[in-house]
């Protein structure tokens, strides 16, 4: 299987992905935006991985490459090639789904709870959701569900944890790709938004325990 992967900041990374992809023997390549790297075509991959960042979806005028990264996703998704999104990159695939990405009640930075949905057990998420997860979230932001998919969670501070669309598009705003140096990596890059409201951990509760780290 060939998987492209799309990078936005240089401490956003695929953290835990990219070893499991490499124990299958996956053929693994990606553009790593913030460089300027060019886009793949649409052929080039069976799979496509899109990476979370602090940048939001609509920042088009900031960030010139969400344009034609936009395209990209919604090319693959009508030619029916498996992708999957991480926090900013399941809210790239909600809007080119056509539904709404806005500013979220509450940031959520953490581990915090989810609920996996009544709905989630016809598809291939089932057996990973099977009830309460614990997982890392960071994120100010939220999306609808678009039409035709399933809903994947919920939490306390977010209604829309991800979605699941013909088996095969999965968007997840949370992150199981995280390890405890891709959770500090991003500490030190957006600390200022550790700004003690509610659903927002501190550094040394979301780094205290290693074990959350190993066991996603």
């Amino acid at each position: 299987m060939k998987v492209h992967y799309l990078q936005h900041v240089p401490f956003e990374n695929p953290g835990n992905i990219l070893p499991y992809l490499h124990d299958k023997g996956t053929q693994i390549h990606a553009s790593h935006l913030y460089n300027a790297n060019d886009l793949p075509d649409v052929n080039d991959f069976d799979l496509l991985i899109v990476m979370g960042g602090p940048m939001g979806i609509y920042e088009d005028a900031e960030y010139p490459w969400l344009a034609p990264e936009k395209a990209l996703i919604k090319a693959a998704i009508d030619a029916g090639k498996k992708v999957l999104g991480i926090c900013l990159g399941a809210q790239l695939i909600a809007d080119v789904m056509g539904a709404t990405v806005t500013k979220n009640v509450h940031r959520e930075i953490g581990w915090f709870d989810i609920t996996p949905s009544s709905e989630l057990s016809s598809t291939i998420l089932a057996d990973t959701f099977p009830q309460l997860v614990n997982v890392f979230h960071w994120h100010s932001d939220t999306f609808t569900i678009p039409d035709g998919a399933i809903p994947v969670a919920s939490s306390d501070a977010c209604k829309n944890q991800g979605f699941i669309y013909e088996n095969r598009v999965i968007a997840l705003q949370f992150h199981l790709e995280i390890t405890q140096e891709g959770a500090s990596s991003i500490i030190n890059n957006c600390r200022d938004e550790l700004d003690g409201s509610i659903f927002v951990q501190n550094e040394g509760e979301i780094l205290a325990n290693s074990q959350n780290f190993e066991t996603i």
